[in-house]
């Protein structure tokens, strides 16, 4: 599979939250790195056909997604950054429900339900009350519901916010074993989760790529001024340099 974008803008009003986004993305883990602001969100938001763009084109397998509609939308699993859960719902009506939403066959759900419930590791807890879990569990529910109907593009908007470093190692573990023969964008500004698992990163500021590469190749981008004397150079030094006082928002 291959999404393409090509000179894709997005204003709100005065302010251009993406600027002329150009990229090709075909099966793997990529990272969208950016400070908040960047335009990760609503590039995600692009992609899923949730919000209009006023420029530019947005294409699957050569198809233009507008075109393919609800055919395009199918094939997209999507763990939004904040998406609310319903505590006192079990994760398994939880489930039930949003497999309604994404018209899962009615027969197919309880064998689709345990599959994705597998896939993240939460057989066990499928009864439980969601408002009983952890807060890495919960996360973990809204990845099994973004992979309902198995996604062929796996769009993920700062999936471990808020976790504590335990769990984020753990939520990265199960999106790696997910990046087989599917596309998988993981939007964060936490530079840990992406050089653990993206294997391409797109380092985003003002609405544009700054650049993009594997870990290795931008950290070997660094100017020698840059080179931290204490420490190997990482994908955090990057991160710092391009983005300078914006990484600290």
């Amino acid at each position: 599979m291959e999404l393409c974008l090509e000179k894709v803008t997005k204003r709100y009003g005065e302010k251009i939250a993406l600027n002329e986004f150009s990229y090709t993305f075909t099966s793997g883990i990529y990272g969208i790195l950016g400070a908040n602001g960047a335009g990760k969100s609503t590039l995600m938001n692009l992609i899923t056909d949730n919000l209009r763009r006023d420029g530019g084109k947005i294409s699957c397998d050569g198809k233009e997604i507008c075109e393919l509609g609800a055919d395009f939308r199918r094939k997209i699993g999507y763990m939004t950054q904040q998406q609310g859960l319903y505590e006192g719902m079990t994760a398994e009506t939880f489930l039930v429900y949003m497999a309604r939403l994404k018209e899962v066959p009615r027969k197919q759900t309880d064998s689709e339900i345990t599959r994705v419930l597998s896939l993240v590791n939460l057989a066990p807890k499928r009864h439980s009350k969601i408002g009983s879990l952890s807060g890495g569990m919960k996360q973990r529910v809204l990845l099994a519901q973004a992979l309902l109907g198995d996604p062929k593009i796996l769009i993920l908007d700062e999936p471990t916010a808020g976790l504590d470093p335990r769990e984020r190692a753990r939520l990265r573990n199960h999106i790696a074993a997910l990046a087989k023969d599917r596309i998988v964008l993981l939007a964060t500004h936490i530079v840990s989760d992406i050089e653990a698992t993206a294997a391409q990163i797109l380092l985003m500021k003002e609405g544009r790529i700054l650049r993009s590469g594997t870990a290795e190749e931008l950290i070997s981008s660094l100017p020698d001024d840059w080179v931290p004397v204490l420490h190997a150079p990482s994908l955090e030094d990057v991160y710092l340099h391009d983005l300078g006082e914006d990484a600290c928002d």
